[in-house]
């Protein structure tokens, strides 16, 4: 009797099988085994196997066969291994890659990393970096008007890859005295400086004033950073050279935006350079400081929010010379007359001295005898010409002559005039706003002779150098240690208090610096005191910070002595 087939044995047992088997055709052996055979030849892959896992059903027909399960025993060290080898992989990127990142950004949120990197060894500046590259400019950073972001969410906020870099190579300065120092990303600041610009003459006819008003700013500067500095910041003054000429103006100002990443402006000198500079500033919301005019156009009403001034203007300065010539000196309105560069400077000049006389005359309009000259020249010839050609005409017709000369000109200028004019007219008056540079025209006016110089008037908007004022006082001493060598000026002194003026509103404005946040503190700054004899004050409607008007007037010997104006 034969032994019963496999197809038989299975016939026998399927009866015993679930519904859902024996619903199924039987498989001949063969067929089986031809199955078996080919699946055992196949090796899946890792990715396969597992994936063939995730959609195999709970009862997915017969059970794999033995040879399959070997092969699965097989390949599952090996996929691990595959995955171990994967992690491994991206946790040694993300040392290698990782590591620096975290570096970049940890001056913002760790001390201990911050007093690592301050070491000077280890560290850059933000003036060894790319100009435009390591500092973001302030329009991209500054807040909204009269909201300054906290130092909480500026460290909070994801920084760009260039932010992260300054961040990273910023140094730390901590002065004793001086809470520690906060890192900023703001155009022209960082931990160990902040950078001011000045766009004056340094060559040409009107050269002394911008040196002089360099040499004042720097001397203040020099005495706060002797004592640590703001806040554990080195203050810096970048100076360009425009010639006192606008179309250098636009230059030296892109210059000092652009590449040397300056945060704001102080002291720059004149009124026709001032139209180009002013709205470049303007637009880019930067801080225009102190200028070195009286010029309306920086006295807007309202004001513009980011310009303000220290001095007072050519408005007040020729008010106070009209009222003295009328009032003390008992002239005629009619018989003041108007030496002025041609540009904006004389107009701004000579517009002062029009509403002077209207308003002496109650309201009514007069004509003013204006004698011009072209700037960054002592071309004065058709000046004087005018002037005797008026006088001639006024004998002619028995009125009373010019007897007094208002200037707005500078020093050379200034100088060549009354060279012309003084053997013409004797008993001429001579009188000059602020701008001229009250030292150089004394030097001119004494290289000529001392009948030049014996009673020129200039009004100040600083005290008198020659006083024994506190304010005064350090001045000189400050000079004389940090610039030896070097007599005081009249516009030396005016840079001396507009760079002091500064530092009183950076350190009442806080470690955290931005142009907007400084704004705010210059427009709370009350009854500052620096020793003038006046305070200095601002508001949001008032951003000019004293409007006193002192008067001087030239000795034989070429030395201002004070004159009351009233």
């Amino acid at each position: 009797m034969s032994a019963p087939s496999d197809d038989d044995t299975d016939s026998e047992l399927r009866k015993y099988a679930p519904k859902w088997s024996r619903e199924q055709p039987a498989t001949p052996t063969a067929e089986r085994l031809r199955q078996v055979s080919t699946s055992a030849s196949t090796v899946p892959s890792f990715e396969e196997e597992h994936q063939d896992r995730r959609v195999r059903p709970l009862w997915p027909g017969p059970g794999p066969e033995p040879p399959a399960r070997r092969e699965d025993g097989l390949l599952a060290p090996i996929g691990q291994m595959a995955l171990v080898a994967i992690v491994a992989a991206v946790v040694a990127l993300l040392i290698v890659f990782g590591k620096p990142l975290l570096e970049g950004v940890s001056p913002l949120n760790s001390d201990s990393q911050t007093k690592q990197a301050s070491k000077p060894s280890d560290r850059l500046t933000a003036t060894d970096a790319p100009a435009n590259k390591a500092l973001v400019p302030a329009a991209g950073i500054a807040a909204a008007p009269g909201a300054a972001p906290s130092a909480t969410a500026q460290a909070q906020a994801p920084l760009s890859s260039t932010q992260g870099q300054q961040a990273a190579l910023s140094p730390i300065s901590k002065p004793l005295g001086q809470e520690g120092s906060v890192s900023s990303a703001f155009r022209g600041v960082t931990d160990s400086e902040i950078r001011f610009g000045i766009s004056a003459p340094f060559t040409g006819a009107a050269k002394e004033l911008g040196q002089n008003m360099k040499r004042g700013i720097e001397t203040a500067f020099n005495v706060a950073n002797a004592k640590g500095g703001v806040y554990g910041r080195q203050l810096r003054l970048i100076a360009a050279d425009d010639g006192y000429e606008p179309a250098r103006a636009a230059v030296t100002m892109k210059q000092l935006y652009e590449r040397d990443q300056v945060f704001g402006l102080i002291g720059n000198v004149g009124t026709p350079t001032a139209v180009v500079a002013l709205p470049y500033a303007l637009d880019r919301k930067m801080l225009f400081f102190g200028a070195f005019t009286g010029a309306g156009l920086l006295r807007n009403d309202p004001p513009d929010r980011y310009v303000f001034n220290y001095r007072a203007s050519y408005v007040e300065e020729t008010a106070a010379v009209v009222n003295y010539l009328v009032k003390v000196r008992r002239l005629l309105p009619e018989q003041i007359a108007v030496f002025a560069q041609q540009d904006a400077y004389g107009d701004s000049g000579f517009a002062g001295v029009e509403k002077a006389i209207r308003s002496l005359r109650g309201g009514i309009e007069s004509p003013i005898l204006r004698l011009n000259y072209q700037r960054n020249t002592v071309d004065v010839e058709d000046a004087v010409a005018q002037l005797q050609q008026n006088n001639a005409q006024l004998q002619q017709k028995k009125r009373l002559p010019i007897k007094a000369v208002i200037m707005v000109p500078a020093y050379r200028a200034a100088a060549k005039f009354i060279e012309k004019t003084r053997d013409l007219y004797p008993d001429m008056i001579y009188t000059s706003v602020s701008f001229v540079g009250s030292t150089a025209l004394a030097d001119e006016l004494m290289l000529l002779g001392k009948k030049y110089a014996t009673g020129v008037i200039v009004t100040q908007v600083v005290p008198a150098v020659d006083g024994h004022s506190s304010l005064v006082l350090e001045y000189k001493s400050a000079l004389a240690k940090y610039f030896p060598g070097d007599a005081p000026d009249y516009v030396s002194l005016e840079g001396y208090v507009d760079a002091s003026v500064l530092i009183a509103a950076l350190q009442r404005n806080g470690p955290q610096l931005d142009t907007e946040r400084l704004v705010g503190s210059f427009e709370s700054l009350r009854d500052l005191d620096i020793g003038l004899g006046t305070p200095v004050t601002f508001s949001r409607s008032e951003h000019q910070g004293v409007h006193k008007v002192w008067g001087t007037q030239l000795n034989e010997t070429g030395h201002y002595q004070p004159i009351d104006l009233q």
